[in-house]
């Protein structure tokens, strides 16, 4: 008997969990900076989410898209970060 479906399900409660805190972060964050942050922690855990539910189910197809999800985070939060600080994204 293997343990690791279940430490796969805590896992996956676990981020769950942590993927609603950053939302309710974004909706009523103070700043805008909070908000943002809470916006690239969302990406971080979507990414954590499909890693190990391509882990769960016996996938690599949910790898791909893992990595899909970590460069649009990436860009995005990159995108925002500049738009915020100087008002304009590209020169």
């Amino acid at each position: 008997m293997t343990i690791l479906p279940y430490a796969l399900g805590i896992g996956l409660m676990a981020i769950t969990i942590s993927m609603f805190l950053c939302l309710i972060r974004l909706i009523i964050g103070p700043s805008v900076i909070d908000r943002l942050l809470a916006l690239d922690t969302l990406f971080l855990n979507a990414t954590c989410l499909i890693v190990v539910l391509g882990i769960y189910w016996v996938s690599t197809n949910f790898f791909e898209g893992a990595l899909l999800v970590a460069m649009l985070g990436f860009v995005s939060t990159v995108a925002l970060a500049r738009y915020f600080t100087t008002g304009h994204v590209i020169d």
